[in-house]
């Protein structure tokens, strides 16, 4: 056996040693969820994410140690990636396979040269491996009544403690499937339900996915299952259609733990369910978002191949750490650390990374988008605007280099588009206004219920979705919100006090005074007003130290992905629920 084949089943015992990890770690999910352990279910999703890149690094140590001198020849590279190649042909996972190849190369490379015959820009097999999804669901056919095949779902979707109450919960799922005009049910003997094997578990829920397929029409519906304080569960709800199965799977929640053995069975089942939503993001709500990185990569690269329209500098209020720019025709942005940073802002550029790192590990709630950085990504020259090559110049010429007709960005961070909160309200009617302003009181209270301060709140630093939720994505000076200092501000005592142009009073670096926060709002009264009829306990100090004190205890919060009318006649009883 020669040296680079030895190379190459090296890093495929890599993977394979990850991949087993990773489902070992996701197996343990359902237990954790029986016995209520919500903070151990957050740690499980941090260690997930981090063990990819654990992994990484210790195979590099056994690649250096067998390639030695070769370790950084092109040539040995190609010979790797062409025996890893075989040795994956027949690999159930084979996709995710080459990202992790892919992964070594650049920890070797440091994303120098990242070239299709060195690794996997493009995969040699399929985008897509040629899964047989029959496999990974149950199918519900109305053979008896509506009831007793609900029976049977919560049957074989049972926990090992009890349901609550499995008829109650029963009558409630079929009412709703009976009235739904959405659905437009049809409870016949060829209506069939077909249900993925195996429950999505994130934070304190648990979700059965699936479709109801009736003749030619299908429809995705979804079942959360929830705690009760008694040591049961109960459903919660059931959801129809598209778009709120894809808000369930958004770009801004927290990656599901799902025991899929062959994620492509899935997600090729889901992107049934979502045809809106990317491949990659499916991928990457299933944990694999480094696949789902190589995956919006490739897609990606073909649409720049097929369009000709320039990069612009993004529309909106320009930020002070980070210059942003846009493609017309395309549904992401690019955001680049800028070189200095517009006062008042003091921070390093390694610090700003290390808050996007956080963002990545972070319940996100719902409410933070999640985003893919890139190194060294590079781009036609051609198609980058005057304008945006002067500011590129100007603000970051530190992380761009010019070689000939290529545009080489060496870091960047690329995210979902989004209309910017101030932008939109610009021409919003009173309908609109109320309801956004509503989302970005609900956006703040649900970061702050999962022990996130967003530090600057201003409208420009959040984005509405096609969905219309109000989501944040500036994420240079957020910090855990236990970390903070709410004060009530001081009453002046004289005259000189009262008209001093800056604090008579001493202020801590993590001193922060809720009573400010109006201030946010300047240039935009019609939003304020709105504001405070809906919101206006933010400006109470003791609105955050509450929080702070059921953080303090261990309490995580409910965050629910669905809004709170689609709930079986249960009373709302958290912040969270107010969307």
């Amino acid at each position: 056996m020669d040296t680079a084949e030895r190379f190459a089943r090296t890093i495929l015992n890599g993977f394979e040693s990850y991949f087993a990890e990773f489902q070992n770690i996701t197996l343990a999910t359902r237990t954790r969820f029986e016995n209520a352990d919500w903070s151990g279910i957050q740690q499980s999703s941090i260690q997930r994410i981090d063990l990819y890149k654990a992994k990484t690094r210790q195979i590099y140590q056994c690649v250096e140690l067998i390639a030695g001198q070769d370790l950084r020849d092109f040539q040995f590279w190609r010979e790797a990636r062409a025996i890893y190649a075989q040795l994956i042909v027949e690999h159930n996972n084979f996709e995710i396979a080459e990202t992790f190849f892919n992964s070594v190369y650049c920890a070797v490379l440091k994303h120098r040269k990242i070239r299709d015959e060195y690794a996997f820009v493009f995969s040699p097999n399929a985008d897509m491996p040629s899964a047989d999804v029959e496999k990974v669901y149950r199918t519900y056919t109305l053979e008896g009544s509506l009831s007793d095949a609900l029976q049977a779902l919560l049957n074989d979707y049972a926990f090992a403690i009890p349901y609550e109450d499995m008829q109650r919960d029963i009558e409630s799922i079929q009412e709703a499937m009976l009235n739904s005009v959405e659905l437009g049910f049809d409870a016949t003997e060829n209506t069939q339900m077909q249900v993925l094997e195996h429950h999505f578990f994130r934070n304190k829920g648990a979700y059965i996915v699936g479709r109801i397929v009736s003749g030619d029409r299908s429809t995705p519906f979804v079942l959360p299952i929830l705690h009760n304080q008694g040591g049961a569960v109960f459903v919660d709800a059931i959801l129809f259609g598209s778009d709120k199965v894809s808000v369930l799977f958004s770009f801004t929640r927290s990656y599901f733990l799902v025991d899929a053995s062959r994620p492509a069975q899935y997600v090729l089942f889901l992107q049934k369910l979502m045809p809106a939503k990317p491949i990659s993001e499916i991928y990457s709500a299933m944990g694999h978002n480094k696949h789902g990185k190589t995956y919006y990569h490739r897609c990606a690269f073909r649409h720049m191949t097929n369009t000709n329209d320039q990069f612009s500098v993004a529309p909106g209020i320009k930020g002070m750490v980070m210059s942003v720019f846009t493609l017309p025709s395309y549904d992401f942005v690019f955001k680049i650390i800028k070189d200095k940073f517009t006062p008042p802002k003091d921070m390093t550029r390694e610090q700003v990374k290390a808050k996007y790192a956080l963002v990545k590990k972070w319940d996100r709630a719902g409410r933070m988008a999640d985003t893919q950085e890139f190194t060294n990504l590079a781009f036609a020259r051609e198609r980058f605007s005057d304008e945006l090559m002067q500011e590129l110049r100007e603000v970051a010429p530190s992380v761009i280099e010019e070689h000939g007709k290529a545009l080489i960005i060496k870091h960047v961070y690329v995210e979902r588009r989004m209309t910017p909160l101030n932008l939109y309200l610009r021409t919003a009617t009173d309908e609109q206004v109320e309801e956004v302003m509503d989302e970005y009181g609900n956006a703040i209270k649900q970061l702050a219920a999962a022990n996130i301060f967003p530090g600057d709140m201003l409208l420009k630093n959040f984005g509405v979705t096609r969905h219309g939720r109000v989501v944040f994505y500036d994420y240079d000076e957020i910090v855990p919100l236990t970390d903070c200092h709410f004060r009530i501000l001081p009453k002046p005592r004289t005259e000189e006090e009262e008209m001093a142009s800056t604090p008579w009073y001493s202020v801590g670096p993590n001193d922060i005074f809720p009573e400010e926060f109006p201030l946010f709002f300047s240039g935009n009264q019609r939003a304020r007003r709105v504001f405070d009829t809906l919101h206006s306990d933010i400006y109470e100090a003791s609105f955050w130290t509450d929080l702070q004190d059921k953080i303090h205890t261990g309490y995580v919060e409910d965050f629910f992905p669905y809004r709170r009318e689609f709930r079986f006649n249960r009373q709302p009883n958290t912040i969270s629920e107010s969307v």
